[in-house]
């Protein structure tokens, strides 16, 4: 039974596996026939004039009329402030002791603080550029946001600034088409080469054999532990 269990979910394995790398074949496919475009302007517009397609698009994202708050170093394209109160909580805990040898548990009520939001406040950008073109904000997305710094007002009052820069260069994926991108997705900080050799990698297919193989040593144990017990209960 155990040889049977291994065959028919290797054989049941494989399927899927080939499932997979025929979805994966075809995406390969799309990225490597798809334009490149490194730092050239006129290219890039050309590709959304004509509708030229799937493209790399290597090049620097600005934001054009980038935001901040007063005593912030910097600009950004999208920065958060957040009021933080340090205010004090009561929580019931258990716990135990040993009374003449003998152990009793008991509840007592536990005292501790934590800085809780109280307000926060946003900014972001209207517009940006990549390679020198001109779009609305978020139809390409800038870094996640990051702490930039904390302020402290008092001793129980404090303001954390979280904020994503106002440019950096990267790549970008996306469908030329119409006099405008679509589907875009930003790989930040890579180049085009970079962005293809994550893309056309296959660790889907390492993850999935990893997981398939746990799951027949865990079908196998699990036969294993099933016949064991029917045959204990019915000895």
């Amino acid at each position: 039974m155990s040889i049977a269990i291994v065959c028919i979910m290797l054989l049941l394995g494989f399927v899927i596996a080939g499932s997979i790398n025929t979805s994966l074949m075809e995406k390969h496919q799309e990225y490597n026939t798809a334009l490149q475009v490194n730092e050239d302007k006129d290219l890039f517009e050309y590709g959304m004039r004509t509708s030229i397609g799937n493209a790399f698009v290597y090049g620097e994202l600005k934001a054009v009329d980038p935001v901040g708050y007063e005593g912030v170093d910097g600009d950004y394209s999208y920065i958060k402030k957040v009021k933080e109160k340090y205010t004090k909580h009561t929580r019931v805990v258990t716990k135990t002791r040993t009374v003449n040898g003998k152990t009793q548990t008991y509840t007592d009520t536990e005292t501790y603080w934590t800085w809780d939001e109280v307000d926060h406040w946003e900014q972001r950008s209207t517009k940006i550029t990549f390679l020198d073109v001109e779009f609305d904000y978020g139809e390409i997305s800038f870094p996640s946001s990051s702490h930039i710094t904390t302020i402290k007002e008092s001793s129980k009052i404090r303001y954390v600034y979280y904020g994503a820069p106002a440019q950096c260069k990267g790549t970008l994926y996306t469908q030329l088409k119409d006099n405008t991108i679509n589907d875009s997705h930003m790989y930040h900080y890579d180049t085009i080469e970079e962005t293809l050799d994550s893309l056309t990698s296959s660790w889907q297919l390492v993850v999935f054999w990893v997981f398939w193989i746990l799951l027949i040593i865990g079908a196998v144990v699990g036969f294993y532990y099933i016949d064991n017990w029917w045959l204990e209960d019915h000895a």
